[in-house]
């Protein structure tokens, strides 16, 4: 798929945030305007996407605050290629800043199914809720932690890339669209690893114990 048809399938930019942009061609300082658009949603990626060692490493504001950095340091590149949204531009920025953070306080470099993952309580249970809609009776019914505890030691054990695919198109509800800017991968690469992980996160969870009628 050519580039210019795989950006005509994103969600884009606000008219405000391209009005905005197109100023900042000339005027760089518009920036600050730019990020303040979206500080929030920003905010709340890094919340999402922080585990509970990295937060007690890193305040949530600052690594924020240093995606802003950043993307201030990248942004002349970024105006001069457009090559996505800049609100999924910024995601990909905060989305990398984390998870530099993370090898960096966690050493990511330990593989484990026991490893901590960048991804908080709050979201293993939401996924988790996610993949146990059809529970059969109450008495099949696993405890929403215990099954929150076997979704992240699952997820874990994927590949880099696709538990990340699986995570954007799962949980952040990404299109493959979008998921192939973010990883400068083909729309129809993230839609097939997609469907790869979910098959192997259920095998997975069918070998810690997790029977399909809890899924």
């Amino acid at each position: 798929m050519s580039e210019s048809l795989r950006l005509a399938e994103v969600t884009p930019d606000s008219e405000q945030t391209t009005s905005l942009l197109e100023q900042a061609v000339a005027n760089e300082d518009l920036f600050e305007s730019l990020f303040a658009r979206h500080r929030s949603s920003v905010r709340e990626l890094v919340r999402l996407r922080m585990d509970a060692k990295l937060r007690s490493r890193v305040d949530l504001s600052d690594v924020v605050q240093e995606t802003e950095i950043e993307a201030f340091r990248r942004f002349e590149d970024y105006l001069e290629r457009r090559p996505m949204p800049f609100h999924l531009w910024l995601r990909k920025t905060a989305q990398e800043r984390i998870l530099m953070l993370h090898r960096r306080h966690i050493s990511a470099a330990i593989r484990s199914v026991d490893r901590e993952l960048p991804l908080p309580n709050a979201s293993s249970v939401s996924l988790a809720r996610q993949l146990a809609a059809n529970v059969a009776t109450p008495s099949e019914q696993i405890n929403e932690r215990e099954l929150a505890d076997k979704v992240r030691r699952a997820v874990a054990a994927l590949s880099d890339t696709d538990r990340e695919i699986l995570l954007m198109r799962t949980y952040e509800d990404l299109s493959y669209n979008e998921i192939a800017c973010v990883l400068d991968i083909e729309p129809a690469t993230a839609r097939k690893r997609n469907g790869r992980a979910l098959i192997r996160l259920h095998q997975l969870l069918a070998d810690d114990g997790v029977t399909e009628s809890q899924l």
